[in-house]
């Protein structure tokens, strides 16, 4: 092995590579300040999770008091790492209007960490009924447990729900990277800015997609594969697309079925149910039954007709 031409090899492309294209200029933020960890944020995630489900991802304590120490020691951790990933993903921030100091920056991220801090009791009050949800529309689920433990939807809402909040509370960037890690791993993506009600089940999951301006209300259910997008896109006298709603409504005590597409801004009223493998481009009202056309048998012989 010849070490100098490895070696020269190497160098000529950290060179390269260290020098900062124009390309690469213009998509990082102004600032030279730290960009937010992926690894700081699903620190962020677990905390949450073991403050919400305190007797499953920590050692179980029946003890009050015990628990809410550890808890109050979660939260701290929280608090801090909240507050600074905030701060680092506040570089993105689109609409924030001149130069800010360090400490600005930093007053600001620590405000909306304990906005998000105070909406913990209500995180976990939806992530309970999406736990129910789950358990009454599974009949292979034999315990809450199992549920919260094994089922990726649960995984998936518990980061949609921290997500989703952080996205109410303006923080950029720090929303995407939570409901990615869960898309990631499971299979099932939700945009953060999609609206949820409460007692919601995504049964299997796997291919779920739920676009940025998507409304959904409560005891409502999809199966694997439901895509819930848009049909087209609008854009500005200058070409650039825009941020409009262009999502489905799902009313209350849907049932959406696998591989069903609902697409652009329709309703789907309340108490219906979408057969799986449809396409869906128009609203239909409440108490509707939406089904495809049932299988023919052409009756090929032999092979005939293939």
């Amino acid at each position: 092995m010849d070490k100098a031409k490895i070696n020269e090899t190497l160098r000529r492309n950290v060179a390269e590579l260290s020098k900062q294209t124009e390309k690469e200029v213009s998509m990082m933020p102004a600032t030279v300040a730290p960009l937010p960890s992926v690894e700081m944020v699903k620190r962020i995630v677990a905390l949450v999770k073991n403050i919400i489900f305190p007797d499953y991802f920590e050692k179980r304590q029946p003890d009050e008091a015990i628990r809410a120490y550890h808890i109050g020691v979660a939260m701290e951790e929280l608090a801090k790492l909240l507050t600074k990933q905030i701060a680092h993903g506040l570089q993105f921030c689109e609409h924030c209007e001149g130069e800010r100091t360090k400490d600005q920056v930093y007053g600001e991220a620590e405000q909306k960490a304990l906005s998000f801090i105070d909406a913990l009791p209500e995180i976990k009050r939806l992530l309970y009924t999406d736990v129910q949800a789950m358990f009454d529309n599974d009949p292979a689920a034999p315990n809450y447990g199992e549920v919260i433990f094994c089922y990726p939807s649960m995984n998936t809402m518990t980061h949609y729900r921290v997500a989703h909040k952080l996205h109410q509370l303006e923080v950029p960037v720090i929303p995407r990277i939570i409901t990615e890690l869960a898309h990631s791993k499971t299979g099932i993506d939700i945009h953060p800015g999609a609206q949820i009600g409460e007692y919601f089940a995504i049964d299997h999951g796997t291919g779920v997609v739920i676009g940025e301006t998507t409304i959904i209300g409560n005891h409502v259910t999809l199966y694997q594969g439901v895509t819930l997008g848009a049909k087209s896109f609008k854009y500005d006298e200058n070409g650039n697309m825009l941020n409009v709603p262009r999502h489905p409504i799902i009313e209350d005590n849907v049932t959406v079925y696998s591989n069903a597409s609902i697409l652009g801004r329709i309703t789907i009223g309340h108490d219906s149910t979408i057969g799986g493998n449809i396409w869906l481009t128009h609203s239909v009202p409440p108490n509707s039954r939406i089904l495809q056309s049932k299988a023919i048998d052409a009756g090929f012989e032999a092979g005939a007709g293939i």
